[in-house]
């Protein structure tokens, strides 16, 4: 066991260094001059300066020294959490997402928990329901919601509730009810996943010999449902809850920015028109921890959902469980 927990945590810091790197790459390496980039964003043009002063802001900016000493250098500063200064702003970066990231976490984690309801509830009515028609159209739902565009969520909700109804603000962090839409649109996409996979692992899950055998001992249909089929249709779920976290944090660049939400996905949206390099490294640094920090939980907490699996030696081992371990007890 503490060989597996020590093989996923070398992989997770393994996944957030190729992140780092790929995306040093994109910003430093690519057919440009890093020294234009730096100059523009602090509001400067080379032509006005001396070759003194270029050469004072090119060791300022670390840029007379190799790439790879450049490379190096920025990855112990965010080994110690420093992420430089900002370019456009002049101030820390840290400061920086610190100011915005409490709106986002609010979002995500809003979004996040509505998501897990109005995901699993739809499984398990769409899984229950006896009449077809209905069975039908419950489970085609969650892939006409996975097939809209945010934008397009996030545009239709504003002219329905903002400019029609007038029931909530278009834009704007002020309040309980700024935060709906934005909620409403990250949660359409990510409970529609969700569902999906619970949907198909429900019906997996209702086709297994324990669960006739529960309904011959009587018990009824919601009591199979959801005593003994629920938990375990729902552990595929687990695998795929990095990918839910995946996807409230990636929606929330374009809900901050269709919702003008002060939140740290608007303050990427912002760095890249301005070509702010630090605070861009750091935000896509941040959300790839966070994405794997949440896969690295999932891995290690999935053992203790499913007592069925082993781990021997690092490998893991499936041992086909006896029908009386299977949730009824013969």
């Amino acid at each position: 066991m503490a060989r597996y927990i020590a093989g996923r945590i070398g992989q997770a810091v393994v996944v957030l260094w190729a992140a780092y790197t790929l995306t040093f790459a994109i910003l430093f390496l690519l057919p440009s001059d890093p020294m234009q980039l730096q100059l523009a964003a602090a509001g400067l043009q080379e032509d006005t300066l001396s070759p003194q002063q270029l050469a004072a802001l090119k060791h300022q900016f670390g840029l007379d020294q190799p790439v790879w000493v450049q490379y190096w250098q920025h990855l112990c500063d965010v080994v110690r959490g420093d992420f430089g200064t900002s370019l456009s702003q002049h101030v820390p970066v840290t400061d920086l997402i610190g100011q915005r990231i409490g709106q986002t976490l609010l979002l995500s984690v809003s979004a996040a928990v509505v998501s897990l309801l109005a995901g699993s509830t739809l499984a398990y009515f769409a899984t229950f329901v006896r009449w077809n028609l209905l069975r039908v159209f419950l489970t085609r739902l969650p892939a006409l919601g996975a097939s809209f565009p945010q934008f397009f969520v996030a545009l239709f909700l504003i002219q329905f509730f903002s400019f029609q109804l007038g029931w909530l603000p278009a834009t704007g962090t002020q309040g309980a009810t700024s935060l709906i839409m934005p909620v409403l649109t990250i949660s359409v996409l990510a409970s529609s996943v969700l569902a999906q996979v619970l949907i198909k692992s429900f019906d997996e899950t209702l086709s297994q010999a324990y669960i006739s055998t529960a309904r011959a001992k009587g018990l009824s249909r919601s009591a199979v449902h959801l005593r003994h089929a629920f938990r375990n249709a729902a552990l595929p779920a687990m695998t795929i809850l990095g990918v839910i976290v995946g996807l409230t944090v990636t929606s929330a660049i374009v809900v901050e920015t269709v919702f003008t939400r002060e939140g740290v996905g608007k303050l990427a949206q912002e760095s890249v028109l301005s070509q702010d390099v630090p605070v861009v490294l750091a935000v896509v640094t941040i959300a790839a921890a966070v994405f794997v920090f949440v896969n690295l939980v999932v891995d290690l907490l999935y053992p203790l959902l499913d007592p069925r699996i082993s781990h021997t030696g690092g490998k893991v081992r499936t041992p086909p469980p006896p029908l009386a371990t299977e949730g009824v007890a013969l």
